[in-house]
């Protein structure tokens, strides 16, 4: 049966621990492929756009992503559901945007923060098979994110003006139309 984890909340030292990567075998194991799904589960259960593996407790290099029309984020484009495992990301350019992020375990808080625009992606799905691709903008923003989290990151260490810092609610009575409409640029230009 899966089950809904806890998530770690900032101040927990597990979320600035850098997770361990994966070999074959360990992702193979039953133990872990449920992991994965208990991690799906309590990303949709909180209507996240994404959860690594860390947010729940476990020091895993893995991360799960998915947007399919989020009332957390009505702005942004979808994102099928993506599992990956060790992933590695790598700047295509130098074209950066900013971006108001919040986290599952930084809640009610949202910040600005630089993205790249154009990401290429190395990493395996759930399986254990290859993924190659490149993402572009909000959802590079997106994997970003994720990724910060399996190296012991979290958006406020990226946030450069803390004056940006918002609550929810003020996230969206002052500034969601704006980011909605940047994001419609983005889409726009890259396509996602």
């Amino acid at each position: 049966m899966t089950k809904i984890l806890d998530i770690a909340q900032v101040g927990h030292p597990v979320l600035r621990e850098p997770t361990m990567e994966l070999s074959l075998e360990t992702l193979a194991h039953k133990e872990t492929q449920l992991f994965i799904d208990e991690l799906i589960a309590t990303m949709r259960a909180a209507n996240g756009a994404g959860l690594a593996a860390n947010q729940v407790h476990r020091s895993l290099r893995i991360c799960v992503i998915e947007v399919l029309d989020n009332p957390r984020y009505p702005y942004r484009p979808n994102i099928p559901l993506t599992v990956l495992v060790n992933p590695i990301l790598t700047p295509v350019g130098n074209d950066t945007f900013e971006n108001y992020e919040g986290c599952l375990s930084v809640p009610n808080l949202r910040g600005k923060v630089q993205r790249h625009c154009e990401i290429d992606v190395t990493a395996l799905d759930r399986h254990g098979n290859p993924i190659k691709t490149r993402v572009k903008g909000m959802t590079a923003a997106t994997y970003q994110h994720e990724v910060d989290h399996l190296l012991g990151m979290l958006f406020l260490d990226r946030v450069k003006d803390s004056r940006s810092l918002v609550t929810w609610d003020n996230f969206e009575r002052y500034h969601q139309a704006q980011v909605a409409e940047t994001v419609k640029q983005l889409v726009s230009r890259y396509g996602s």
